[in-house]
Parts: structure tokens; sequence; C-alpha cells
């Protein structure tokens, strides 16, 4: 199936200037910091880049998802948080400083573990006459240039020009949601007539991966010795994944609308469990509970 400019170019364009604007935020300050709060980044790490592959590979194994189906839910599940979980741990009243440090490093670690969830998966459940791999030099490299050229980009422009990149930040936001919903459209036309079908189907899966996210986060993270403020940040970087870098990652490395469907469902609704979240974060006063 031929792919659209706005899909094939498009898409990896946009993840750079989004990556590029998440480093519009941040300062080497914010990477010393993480070694104040060592455990909640080590938790929240692990949470999302392998633990959390694992559980929706569960998910799809307990719901019989067709193979493209299974492959895209571990995909998006082994993605990092996306810049907006910054903005919803914010808006929740949640510890801001460990979610752009969890966002950061597991946008770092997923240069490795991405491919390897991925191909693992794939050589799980796709027949050997169809399988293909992720490419895992070329991913890797991919990774780097859309992830950490970007990243320091913008943080050198952090540098030099902290007013010009404070409004210029914001702009990057508003232009990665609108063209993300542009590409979602874009995609359920070129999946035709089977797109509804396969919404459906990565309706349920995606919900119930959320909400485990959600439940390794706040639970798990108490009962591994997290404040709850710790544990629901947490929470809610594990919930709001880069649907961007799922897509691109599908759509471009991989070849494949149907594998790209989970990113896509799972995009428009962690928006939903995103504002769920808020809610919970505000109405239980989350930054005046410190244990």
């Amino acid at each position: 199936m031929e792919q659209s400019a706005l899909i094939s170019i498009g898409l990896p364009v946009s993840l750079f200037l989004i990556m590029m604007g998440m480093g519009l935020t941040l300062t080497l300050r914010d990477f010393k910091a993480a070694g104040t709060a060592s455990w909640p980044l080590t938790y929240g790490t692990m949470l999302q880049v392998a633990i959390l592959p694992l559980v929706a590979f569960g998910i799809a194994i307990m719901l019989g998802l067709s193979a493209a189906m299974t492959v895209g839910l571990v995909l998006i599940a082994a993605c990092p948080g996306g810049s907006t979980s910054n903005l919803f741990a914010f808006l929740g009243r949640g510890d801001v400083a460990l979610s752009i440090i969890l966002t950061v490093v597991a946008s770092l670690v997923v240069i490795v573990t991405l491919p390897f969830f991925v191909n693992w998966a794939m050589a799980r459940v796709m027949d050997e006459t169809v399988a293909f791999q992720l490419p895992v030099l070329e991913t890797i490299a991919t990774l780097v240039v859309i992830i950490i050229v970007p990243v320091i980009i913008g943080m050198t422009i952090q540098h030099f020009a902290p007013n010009f990149s404070a409004k210029a930040e914001k702009g990057v936001s508003v232009f990665g949601f609108v063209v993300m919903v542009a590409i979602i459209l874009a995609l359920a036309v070129q999946v035709g007539d089977g797109a509804w079908g396969m919404i459906r189907e990565a309706g349920l899966a995606a919900a119930l991966l959320n909400v485990a996210g959600i439940i390794l986060g706040l639970l798990g993270g108490r009962f591994f010795g997290l404040t709850r403020q710790q544990a629901f940040t947490v929470a809610v970087e594990v919930g709001i994944k880069n649907g961007m870098l799922g897509l691109t990652v599908a759509v471009t490395l991989l070849n494949s609308q149907e594998i790209s469907v989970a990113s896509a469902v799972y995009s428009v609704m962690m928006f939903a469990f995103g504002l769920l979240m808020i809610a919970y974060g505000r109405v239980t006063r989350m930054d005046e509970v410190s244990q």
C-alpha cells in the first residue's frame, strides 16, 4: 500500500520537531536532578520500557488479537512517555521534575529496548513465511536522529535563547497534536474498509493496557516505596505514550498500516485516561501529600 507524503515524510519530520520542542524545556540541571530521585526514576523507567511491553503481549494473547495487532500493541507499550505527559503531570499536581526526567531517560533507553521487544513479539506471533524484522541498526540510527539529535538542538536553543524557546515550545506542542490527528485520519483512509474492524479490535486492548499501566504506576509504585505524588507521576508517565514515535516506527520502518492501528487508537484513548488522572490528582490534592 503506497504511503502518502503526509505519512512517509510528515511523520518523521513532525516527530523531529516535537522532540526538539521537548529539548526547548530542558537544561542540564534537569539531568543532574535525576540523582536525587534514583529509585522512582529506576522504577518508572523499567515500567515504561520493559514491564509494560510484556504486559501488552499478555493482553494481546488473552484477547486473541491478530499478529499485526499484537505487534502494534507491544510497539506502543515499548514507547516512552510523550512530552504531553509532562503537562498532564503538572495539571494533576504530580512531580513535574520527575516526569520530565522520566520522559527523557526513557526516550534514550528505548533506542535499544524498542527494537528488541518488537522483534521479540514478531518472532512469536507471525508466521515465518510472512514475518519480517525491525532492522535493529537502522532503527537505532533512526531513533538517534529523530530523538537524541532534536533534543540536543532544543536544549542548545534553550541555553542561548531561553525567552524564544519558551514561546516556541508552546507552538511545537500544538503543531504536534494537529499533525498526529491528521496522520491518524490519513491512516484510517489508507487502511480502508477494514479500519473500523481494526479500531474495534484495538480499542479494548488499548484500554486494558492503559489501565494496567496506571495500576502498576499507582499501586505498584506505592508497594515499592514511592510517595503518592511520585507514584501518581509514574502512572501518568506510563499512560501518556509517545504515540507519534509508535506511528513513525510502524509506518516508516515496518511499512505496515495494520501494525500502526494500535498506536493510533491508543494515542486517542490515552487523553481520556489522562483527563481522569488529572481529575484524580486534583481531587485528592496530590501535591499536598508527601507520603
